[in-house]
């Protein structure tokens, strides 16, 4: 009964929005007449390092100019930022969001015990030059560039694995931003073997208004949809020329410039300017000239908003890929300032990184300090966010130790992903699984950030409540302490480790109280209450979301 006890809780808070769920987090204890208590309000344990699990009790210091623009801003709006998180957040938080790995017991224990004051910095440093780093940004960028074999894409297993490899090489080399741009804009080669050139093949038509469409999207965050169409005619230009060619090899094609002379040499580029391209230029040449220009606000500020979304949750312009003269940015000094950090750092988008990671802004508490119901939107708080599909595939099998294997026989030649590689590494959107698409994975169709679905479903709570897999993990992971005895060091030992494993963190005073007057009544610790223990964690929305 203890496990149905407290999911009760779990269940009523599952629907909370983002604003109640940063006062509850998790769930509560059966039978009591009071409100439940959120765990974002239970003393830490002694020897930890703050008072609350959620925050530090520092109130909000600027680290860098982001933080001075912030306080400003937020201080014209009447509103306070929160407090800095606590520790045990930022680990998981910069684990997750950096790397979209949860940080393993040591890690956690080790960070903890580290009391220097630039312990932080250095952790965002070393998570910076991370294998999974790559890996994981790649993943990101495959969403973007439509990485795909499969309807409506038809990148062909090949075309999207030569395409993801160079993706991951551009960000394993930390390629400037500005020169990757160019290189997809003027991709010319074999889709099977210049990873670059299936940019113009990643779309579900070759059309110059689709390429146009596509570029759009991509380089500058704009949906062309509500332009005239003289104005989408007028960037279609720039991409008529593209020319698409089949060899002897199956699904093999040539992306290359036709050099067929435009019908005018005049052209107008997106912001209104106007050009001109002799019959010798390759119009997607004199495109890339004009977007990758250091003073082209619309290219820096697509890509410095893209970044901000990444890391918090929200862009400074909502969607991030939504940019329009309606839809301004929350705090335009904060996203002019990264821009011109940008320009000024020859576009090394890790830069970018490094300075909103380390502001305070980043690293506030997601408890809210203000009933303005506009704290998360004006960043006056940390977003709190469901892990994505893939993040929460591989913290899953990270926990109980069960590796996942992918393979696709659709379309042909067999696509086959080994157990040892984590979900994030999946190179190909159409290699999938029932639990990626159960919780939210992108289908890359469109490119679009809000492809990814990262709302929540009754299956999806279903799946982690109630399945046959999710039991099997629980057992298994149970063999860990099935020999554990009624010693108090022994209990304490225990539970430490359980909750570091899920939440990144010791369990508070509160919480041992409760579990250990349950465990109580048993004379061995691996039994039924302890896998309680277990599923109940698994399901509470401190394990399930970023905060």
């Amino acid at each position: 009964m203890f496990r149905v006890t407290i999911l009760i809780g779990i269940i009523l808070f599952s629907h909370l929005s983002n604003a109640e769920a940063q006062q509850r987090l998790a769930g509560r204890r059966e039978g009591t007449n009071r409100q439940p208590q959120s765990l974002l309000q239970t003393p830490m344990i002694a020897g930890a390092s703050s008072q609350s699990p959620f925050d530090s009790g520092l109130e909000f210091k600027p680290k860098n100019k982001i933080d001075v623009l912030l306080a400003a801003s937020l201080k014209r709006q009447k509103m306070e930022p929160s407090k800095r998180c606590s520790d045990e957040v930022f680990v998981r938080r910069v684990y997750l969001d950096t790397i979209g790995t949860l940080p393993d017991v040591q890690t956690v224990k080790d960070f903890l015990a580290d009391k220097k004051t630039d312990k932080r910095a250095k952790l965002i440093d070393k998570l910076l030059t991370r294998n999974e780093f790559v890996d994981y940004w790649t993943l990101k960028w495959c969403d973007v560039l439509r990485v795909k074999a499969e309807f409506p894409i038809n990148l062909w297993p090949n075309g999207a694995m030569t395409y993801y490899r160079w993706i991951h090489e551009a960000i394993r080399t930390d390629m400037p931003y500005d020169r990757f741009s160019r290189t997809l804009l003027t991709a010319d080669g074999s889709n099977f073997r210049d990873g670059a050139s299936n940019f113009y093949r990643a779309v579900p038509q070759k059309d110059a208004e689709t390429l146009a469409e596509n570029v759009a999207l991509t380089f500058l965050g704009v949906r062309t949809g509500a332009w005239t169409p003289e104005k989408l005619q007028q960037l279609s230009v720039f991409f008529s020329r593209v020319g698409y060619k089949e060899t002897a090899e199956w699904k093999e094609e040539i992306v290359y410039w036709t050099r067929k002379p435009l019908d005018s040499p005049e052209v107008v580029f997106p912001d209104g300017t106007k050009g001109r391209i002799r019959p010798d230029q390759d119009p997607r040449i004199i495109f890339a000239d004009w977007l990758v220009s250091p003073d082209n606000a619309g290219f820096n500020r697509n890509i410095a908003n893209r970044i901000w979304f990444w890391l918090l949750g929200r862009g400074l312009v909502n969607e991030s890929d939504d940019f329009r003269p309606d839809n301004p940015p929350v705090h335009p000094e904060i996203l002019d300032y990264l821009c011109q950090e940008l320009v000024t750092s020859k576009y090394h988008l890790k830069h970018l990184y490094r300075l909103i990671l380390n502001s305070h802004t980043y690293q506030q508490s997601s408890i809210s300090k203000s009933a303005d119901p506009r704290v998360t939107e004006l960043f006056a708080v940390y977003p709190i966010r469901r892990m994505e599909a893939e993040v929460l595939q591989d913290a899953l099998s990270q926990i109980f130790d069960v590796p996942v294997g992918y393979n696709s026989e659709v379309p042909e030649p067999f696509t086959n992903i080994p157990a040892r590689y984590r979900t994030i590494m999946l190179p190909d959107a159409s290699v999938t699984s029932s639990f990626l698409e159960m919780f939210g994975r992108p289908t890359r169709d469109t490119g679009m950030e809000s492809d990814r679905n990262d709302g929540v479903t009754e299956s999806q709570q279903l799946f982690l409540l109630n399945s046959t897999e999710v039991n099997q993990w629980v057992i298994k992971f149970l063999l860990n302490y099935r020999n554990v005895d009624r010693k108090p060091e022994e209990i304490r030992k225990m539970l430490d480790e359980i909750w570091l494993r899920f939440l990144s963190r010791y369990p508070t005073a509160s919480e041992l109280q409760i579990v250990v007057e349950e465990l109580r009544q048993q004379e061995k610790y691996g039994g039924q209450k302890v896998q309680d223990i277990v599923w109940t964690l698994l399901n509470t929305k401190e394990f399930l979301c970023r905060h």
